[in-house]
């Protein structure tokens, strides 16, 4: 999250125009690309993310995000990751990542285990691809078989951040416009929205529900209204300083990768806009999806593997693309020994998520 003083949705609205549809990279990447280079790559990135959880149960949603946010961008090549330099115009400054993203020093650590135990091997776009995968199963979700050989960029590309990551106030046509231009067709959609089973939000992003739902000087109309007196207490209207308290995205098992999102769609406790749509909109495709994972996780699971696969495969860099970065953060040109430069307020410690996802 990161918009202040200005609604996202009006924003996005103005900002999002379809250029034509991103095809999803038939680039051949494997599971076995380390098997000889760096063969305990996947414990390695385990580890440091099992420490991270230790004091911080969000991180999973975080990390999630970021290979999210950094696919919907010029493709999953760690462009997101890049700090402003004299050469660079960072992702991070973006509205969805400004003072939003989480998860960066983690990145960080896992890059400097990797490098120590397979120097220059491991790119930073695989280390996202792979540190979803465990954050789902550390959650008690399932797993998936991760395609690797990504390589880094050598180059951020702000203007696409700006216009490419989907806004939680967006409709359901938005949405699927949205994931359409990435290849990703609608089941696509509602199975990574089930990504909103952790995590958390801040006011800001769903408090349009609350009190003056388009315009309408009342609340939205799909939103639970038991849920609703909940919100009104957590961000009341009068209270400026509540737009960055923070609630669960999901009700039911907050902290645990399963598909109880699905069910409170159901019951009308999606908490963003974009949550709720997929089962509110009336005659929408979507709602069968919906209930269909709502009844039957294993189809849920098998689902967000099959499309979170197909959403890594998106213009990949590889072969003698880019580089493998030595440090994350900056291209190796550019690299330091000073670690994770943090950009000027880029990552909060006070929420997970801004896009729909």
């Amino acid at each position: 999250m990161g918009f202040t003083g200005v609604r996202m949705g009006a924003v996005w609205g103005a900002i999002f125009v379809v250029l034509g549809t991103i095809s999803v990279s038939r680039a051949q990447l494997s599971p076995t690309f380390y098997n000889q280079t760096c063969p305990n790559v996947t414990a390695i990135v385990s580890s440091v993310i099992q420490s991270a959880f230790q004091t911080d149960i969000r991180i999973g949603a975080s990390l999630i995000r970021l290979h999210f946010h950094d696919c919907f961008v010029q493709g999953c090549d760690a462009s997101l990751l890049l700090n402003n330099s004299a050469t660079i115009v960072s992702e991070q400054s973006a509205p969805a990542n400004n003072n939003s993203i989480r998860g960066l020093d983690v990145v960080n650590n896992i890059k400097t285990a990797l490098e120590s135990a397979c120097p220059n091997t491991v790119s930073c776009a695989d280390i996202l691809a792979i540190a979803a995968n465990v954050s789902v199963t550390l959650a008690s979700g399932q797993g998936w078989t991760v395609q690797l050989g990504r390589r880094d960029s050598l180059t951020a590309n702000l203007s696409l951040a700006t216009s490419n990551l989907p806004s939680p106030f967006f409709t359901l046509a938005q949405l699927k416009q949205n994931f359409s231009f990435q290849g990703l067709d609608t089941t696509d959609l509602v199975a990574l929205s089930g990504a909103h089973t952790f995590g958390r939000a801040q006011c800001r992003f769903f408090d349009n529900r609350l009190y003056n739902f388009n315009n309408t000087g009342n609340p939205d109309p799909t939103l639970n209204t038991t849920l609703l007196a909940t919100l009104r207490q957590l961000c009341p209207q009068s209270d400026v300083g509540a737009n960055t308290n923070l609630t669960n995205l999901d009700l039911t098992t907050p902290n645990i990768f399963d598909n109880k999102y699905y069910s409170n769609l159901q019951q009308n406790d999606g908490l963003l806009n974009s949550d709720q749509v997929l089962f509110s909109t009336s005659g929408a495709d979507t709602i069968a999806i919906v209930n269909n994972f709502s009844a039957n996780q294993t189809a849920f699971f098998e689902a967000f593997a099959a499309s979170i696969i197909k959403m890594g495969n998106i213009n990949p860099l590889t072969g003698s693309q880019g580089e493998i970065r030595k440090q994350c953060n900056l291209v190796n040109g550019a690299s330091s020994s000073s670690g994770l430069i943090m950009g000027g307020g880029v990552e909060s410690q006070a929420d997970d998520l801004v896009s729909s996802i």
